[in-house]
């Protein structure tokens, strides 16, 4: 593509979804700081400054990835990274909070078209022989915005206000809308788009009876499920001997075990059979940590591999969009679903593990992690099995 290497390609495309992550990420390490502005606002308006930025993924996931391929790749996403170049610096004076709250959802809109266009475009640019290792360092993205964010946004907000960090988070997506622009080529000749409701619909309907371009999203929802609200929760809840060791430790865990081990493997196996092999880890390290809760050595070990075994979850469920799908349609339409049920597990695990953290202590929380990471095997299995039944069923009699 225009004479850059598919390394530089794959950089560049990362570090788009770096600045997508980072719309979540800005309001995250400013939480408080936002309180300070909105004193009048409630905890749940002030949560839904941070969450609401996924509502349209939620909603419109799978409609994105059908957008995304009638629009061109390339398109559409320098023009959403233009588009959160803009609401960021629009951000930036801190505007009542309603209209920050509507700004916010519009800003959804161009994550969702980032998350869904990037890794399908790194799928294309990657070496087949790299793919597994390209599309696990794009699964890092979240994490590492978090780190970057708490490492050099807090600061930033803290030394020169909240609105300090929106324009630098501005100037960084306008940056990478530039740079991509330069980088990728033009988007080919496309077909009509039909965005009527019955079309729409019927490929939703297409996409979730796939047991190629809905598996991915399947397993994955388990994962984010289980991933945000364990990180969210676990650490307070150990107490706070453990809360800050673990709070650090489990999501750097996760991003290291994820581009080390997890490619390894994925070099030696299908990504489906990784992220099976991840839940079955995540399912022993979970029942180990009901035995063990309140022994502090033995919990610290048992979390470490839950946050390592679901890493190699999340890198391997993005490889496994490319190699269970072939066409760039239907990369498009599996990256669109992932967004849309990887929200769906974001939204409703944390309230979920809360629940059953008062009702049953640590069993009820050693319980979640051990349910849903069965039930991401059950899923795989279950549409692994029905490829199979496809692949191998007779061909129609010539009439």
């Amino acid at each position: 593509m225009k004479s850059v290497s598919s390394f530089w390609l794959v950089i560049a495309l990362w570090g788009a979804g770096l600045g997508a992550a980072a719309q979540f990420g800005k309001m995250s390490v400013i939480h408080d700081l936002s309180a300070l502005r909105y004193p009048l606002a409630g905890p749940m308006a002030l949560g839904l400054l941070v969450s609401i930025i996924g509502f349209p993924g939620l909603i419109f996931g799978t409609t994105a990835g059908i957008f995304v391929q009638g629009l061109g790749y390339r398109r559409v996403l320098v023009a959403a990274l233009a588009l959160g170049a803009v609401l960021s610096l629009v951000q930036a004076p801190m505007l009542p909070l309603p209209l920050m709250l509507g700004l916010r959802v519009i800003e959804g809109l161009s994550h969702l078209a980032i998350v869904v266009a990037a890794p399908v475009l790194i799928a294309q640019v990657a070496p087949v022989a790299r793919q597994g290792l390209a599309m696990t360092l794009w699964s890092s993205f979240f994490g590492v915005t978090y780190a970057v964010m708490a490492l050099l946004g807090r600061p930033l907000a803290e030394a020169m206000g909240p609105g300090a960090l929106l324009l630098a988070h501005g100037a960084y997506m306008a940056g990478f809308a530039l740079l991509l622009a330069r980088l990728l080529p033009a988007d080919p000749p496309r077909g009509g788009l039909n965005l009527s409701p019955e079309a729409v619909l019927r490929q939703h309907g297409t996409i979730y009876a796939s047991p190629r371009i809905a598996a991915p999203a399947m397993g994955f929802v388990c994962y984010t499920i289980t991933y945000v609200a364990v990180l969210t929760l676990l650490p307070p809840f150990a107490g706070p001997g453990l809360q800050a060791l673990l709070a650090t430790a489990m999501p750097l865990t996760s991003i290291a075990v994820s581009l080390t081990l997890g490619v390894w493997l994925l070099g030696r196996m299908s990504a489906v059979r990784v992220v099976v092999l991840g839940f079955a880890v995540a399912v022993l390290a979970a029942a180990v940590l009901g035995v063990v809760w309140g022994q502090a050595a033995s919990m610290i070990a048992a979390c470490l591999v839950i946050a390592a075994a679901l890493g190699v979850v999340q890198g391997a469920s993005f490889a496994s969009i490319p190699q269970l799908n072939a066409a760039g349609a239907d990369r498009a339409q599996a990256a669109g679903a992932v967004a849309q049920l990887g929200n769906l597990g974001t939204t409703t695990g944390t309230p979920l593990l809360s629940a059953l953290i008062l009702g049953f202590g640590s069993t009820g929380l050693a319980g979640f992690i051990l349910g849903f990471s069965a039930l991401g095997i059950a899923l795989h299995l279950w549409q692994g099995w029905r490829r199979q039944t496809r692949s191998t069923a007779p061909p129609p009699a010539c009439q």
